[in-house]
């Protein structure tokens, strides 16, 4: 009897194991075929912690302390915006390339809700101006800070150059200096405060919690990594003033809005972020380590009988080829509709299934955030 009981084990258990390495996809065969492996996370969390996020955070600050350095060098003397504005596109630049990273620290200090909130609320900036009294600490001060903030305050709020710098060499201009000030001062701090944290006990933390549930630093920070992409960077920067989700062009919700021409130029600046991240390419050079990319290939995921990473970087390359055929974004927008805009929307867009369902689900990550549009 107990051998019988026994062969019959052996023979269930082997019906279970086909059935898990067999493609039974929802898609009709076009999902992921997913080896039934498991996922060594130690050696990702390492190299995202050490030669990414860190060092981006590092490069950040630095480019933040440059902002603060030209942004005092302007109230002494405020005579030329070139140097305070080419520090602003700098560490905005740079901003794009760590925006991802809403984790950990970043995420207890709310990072990117208090240095990236677009459009600015021209109402709050100016009523804060005018009374000299505000909490840039308050959420409701939230559009009314950061990058679109200063865009506003170093291109928006005269003209032309010499209609902006009368206003900061007029009666009010000590107010307008002084929130300048105030609000790159606001952004140093919250870098600070984020680096130190990585810098001192959570850089371990992150990776020790090396674990397969939804609160471990793998499953978080991918899905803060899509949640960047699907929200941040693809409805952002492109859906929203697209009217993708609305159903009619938004061209005022552009990042940017007031320098002009520069939306583009940061979404590519994000989407190469992005798909160095998935990549593991370290920030400060071309080395690749562990990384989303890897660990598919390591188990060997298909879809459609080729490797599901090479699937999703030859979309990135589409995607990227596609926005950088258009024009300006400000140009593109003024098209109703704007469809080469759309277009290069819709190929942004393919990378969300991928990341989302195929990547996810060969890595065993679930997906804690919903949305309304669709995958």
């Amino acid at each position: 009897m107990r051998k019988i009981f026994g062969i019959l084990v052996l023979v269930v258990f082997a019906l279970f194991a086909y059935a898990c390495s067999s493609d039974d996809s929802s898609d009709g065969g076009s999902g992921p075929t997913i080896p039934p492996m498991s996922l060594d996370r130690i050696g990702i969390l390492e190299n995202w912690a050490d030669n990414i996020i860190v060092p981006g955070y590092v490069d950040f600050q630095s480019k933040v302390n440059t902002l603060q350095t030209e942004t005092t060098a302007f109230a002494t003397n405020s005579n030329d915006l070139t140097a305070i504005r080419a520090a602003w596109l700098d560490a905005y630049t740079t901003w794009q390339r760590v925006s991802m990273f809403e984790t950990g620290p970043a995420e207890t200090v709310g990072l990117r809700l208090n240095v990236n909130i677009f459009p600015a609320s021209v109402t709050t900036i100016e009523d804060n101006i005018a009374s000299g009294s505000y909490d840039l600490g308050l959420s409701s001060n939230r559009a009314a800070k950061g990058f679109p903030t200063l865009d506003y305050l170093l291109f928006g709020i005269g003209v032309d150059d010499t209609a902006i710098l009368a206003i900061y060499n007029g009666t009010e201009g000590d107010a307008y200096k002084q929130y300048l000030q105030d609000i790159v001062a606001d952004m140093q701090t919250l870098i600070t405060t984020v680096l130190n944290e990585w810098q001192g006990g959570f850089r371990d933390s992150f990776v020790s919690n090396s674990g397969s549930s939804s609160t471990a630093s793998v499953d978080r920070l991918v899905n803060d990594y899509i949640f960047y992409y699907e929200r941040h960077l693809r409805a952002g920067k492109m859906g929203i003033p697209g009217g993708v989700f609305s159903g009619s062009v938004e061209p005022n919700t552009i990042e940017a809005l007031y320098a002009g021409n520069l939306s583009k130029q940061l979404f590519l600046v994000g989407l190469d972020a992005v798909q160095d991240f998935f990549n593991g390419r370290a920030y400060n050079g071309n080395a690749q380590g562990e990384s989303l990319s890897s660990y598919l290939d390591d188990l060997n995921v298909i879809k459609d009988g080729a490797d599901l990473s090479t699937i999703i970087n030859n979309q990135f390359t589409t995607a990227r080829q596609s926005v950088q055929g258009l024009g300006n974004f400000e140009q593109e927008l003024q098209n109703n509709p704007p469809t080469t805009f759309l277009n290069a929307y819709d190929e942004v867009q393919r990378i969300v299934p991928l990341v989302k369902v195929d990547m996810v689900s060969a890595l065993s990550i679930s997906i804690d955030f919903s949305d309304a549009d669709g995958d």
